[in-house]
């Protein structure tokens, strides 16, 4: 079943915008985005929260996420959240498909 994770990247100074951009440039969140069963891999800047970036990353099933945590490139992302001192939260949403009968 496909799910949707939110992840809030907060830090001070601007280091959630740098390590973002840094995510980009290096090639990573294009690696994210061609890994099987990634169907969405954006980023965001909350409006209300300069210090923070939202990455929303959706799968197409648990096995899927569970091989990309498997990735050699799960420590290269770990090492630049360490490298921009970084806080993570994380949100995950479960897809729901709802059947409708009409009366």
């Amino acid at each position: 079943m496909a799910f949707t994770i939110n992840l809030y990247y907060t830090g001070t100074d601007g280091n959630a915008w740098k390590f973002a951009e840094e995510m980009r440039s290096s090639g990573l969140v294009d690696q994210i985005r061609a890994e099987q069963g990634n169907l969405r891999y954006e980023y965001f800047l909350p409006m209300d929260d300069p210090e923070t970036v939202l990455f929303i990353d959706a799968w197409e099933s648990e096995e899927a996420l569970d091989l990309h945590h498997k990735s050699p490139m799960m420590k290269e992302i770990a090492a630049l959240r360490e490298k921009y001192h970084l806080k993570l939260q994380v949100q995950k949403f479960q897809e729901i498909n709802e059947r409708r009968t009409h009366s």
